[in-house]
């Protein structure tokens, strides 16, 4: 019982993790040529603005005097300015819509807009 809740509630949910065009699945983490390929092109696409993103990178450090040569891993932090990119997949008035978001040209969020409608 709680299990059948869980599924239905995970199921109503507006985000998605991943959705499929056609026979092949469209997941976070793809770039945006990955899914211009599998879907085509966008009904709409928009630039909606820029972020800067934090990354922690390894760094290894060079020996310490008087161990034996070990090494010891750090971590180094930078900054990049990345575009954020929205597509929307209108499939019709019998399919759900999808809204892509893009950071840096990796799918970041997918989200069920409602159904689709008929293109002039």
């Amino acid at each position: 019982m709680l299990f059948a809740s869980l599924v239905a509630a995970l199921l109503a949910s507006n985000d998605a993790h991943a959705f499929r065009c056609g026979s092949k699945i469209v997941r976070d983490g793809m770039h945006e040529q990955q899914v211009i390929a599998i879907c085509g092109e966008p009904t709409t696409r928009r630039v909606v603005g820029r972020a800067l993103r934090g990354y922690d990178i390894p760094i290894v450090s060079e020996p310490l005097p008087g161990l034996s040569g070990r090494r010891y891993p750090g971590y180094g932090s930078y900054l990049q300015e990345v575009i954020i990119t929205e597509y929307v997949y209108n499939f019709g008035p019998r399919k759900l819509m999808r809204k892509l978001l893009f950071e840096g040209g990796v799918l970041v969020e997918i989200e069920t807009i409602g159904y689709g409608y008929r293109e002039k």
